[in-house]
């Protein structure tokens, strides 16, 4: 290795060579390493005063391997490539044990986060990091293993499912808002008190007009009521006594029980949907992704502190 560090003091030219070699043009070559065309000419006609050998054969407006050249930049592609392969391996199995799950705001602020002491006790060993956007991403080009979505297995044939909870929905309220309208109102009254709506700008939701009609009430949205776009803000709307809305039974489980929101009548509707933990078929997960991906499954019921 001496004689090589002698030889070729800088491997970096063998990156640059190849580059050029593929190409056979210095302009080319220098755009996709993001150097500049002279530094990547000075780089090479380095290299050939190391090795004592002409690289390239050199016209006016173009350059081609020559023949020397050829051979040697057969075998530095195929050395190369070789290295970016380990490398890319190591640098897989470094971040086996961080796990990226891909949810809504929603999901990852009121289901997630208050279960996520128990999975570090659990998996102590894994670095779940959460990605929240206002759509569903798609996990496969993101390079992301697992996912949360809402919906029917069959909208989504290239991933598989596992179900987390079913999708049943009541309409909620703070206690000081039942208090201000002087109790519980009736299922029929309701319509008529203020009601929050939730407006996602992709995913669809059950609306007011659907939970209504499926207790037999007819609904028209009110002029001018208040629209959030963002269920986390929804619930907050709620808990500052904004009024009434719909509550998803898997995320506002944790504020039923602590009496910081109240079920406001008796009707529920379960959609007959669900959530579920996806993961693509076209890629085999990671031992810590399966971990995770297992973990979820099992904790879709109540929350264990």
């Amino acid at each position: 290795m001496q004689n090589l560090k002698r030889l070729l003091p800088s491997a970096s030219a063998l990156i640059v060579f190849e580059a050029a070699g593929r190409h056979e043009n210095f302009t080319r070559a220098a755009e996709e390493l993001g150097m500049t065309q002279a530094a990547v000419s000075y780089a090479v006609r380095t290299l050939e005063t190391q090795l004592g050998a002409a690289l390239f054969n050199r016209s006016h407006r173009a350059v081609s391997l020559s023949e020397t050249g050829a051979r040697f930049h057969a075998d530095v592609s195929a050395g190369l490539a070789r290295i970016q392969k380990s490398a890319e391996q190591l640098r897989a199995k470094g971040r086996e044990a961080n796990v990226t799950l891909a949810a809504s705001t929603a999901f990852a602020s009121m289901w997630m986060l208050p279960r996520i002491n128990k999975l570090r006790e659990d998996l102590p060993d894994i670095d779940l990091r959460i990605q929240t956007s206002v759509r569903d991403l798609d996990l496969e080009d993101e390079g992301i293993p697992l996912g949360i979505r809402g919906g029917e297995p069959s909208q989504w044939p290239a991933y598989h499912a596992a179900m987390l909870a079913p999708e049943v929905v009541n309409a909620v309220a703070s206690p000081a808002y039942i208090e201000s309208i002087g109790g519980s109102p009736a299922l029929a009254d309701m319509p008529k008190l203020r009601l929050i709506h939730l407006e996602e700008p992709v995913r669809e939701a059950c609306n007011w007009r659907e939970w209504f009609e499926s207790a037999g009430i007819a609904y028209a949205k009110p002029y001018r009521p208040l629209i959030i776009n963002d269920y986390v803000l929804v619930i907050q709307a709620v808990l500052a006594g904004e009024g009434i809305a719909l509550g998803w039974s898997h995320l506002i489980d944790p504020q039923i029980r602590s009496g910081a929101l109240i079920p406001v009548g008796d009707h529920v509707l379960a959609t007959g949907q669900a959530f579920y933990v996806v993961w693509p078929r076209g890629i085999e997960l990671s031992a810590s992704a399966r971990r995770v991906k297992d973990w979820l499954i099992a904790s879709g019921g109540a929350i264990v502190r």
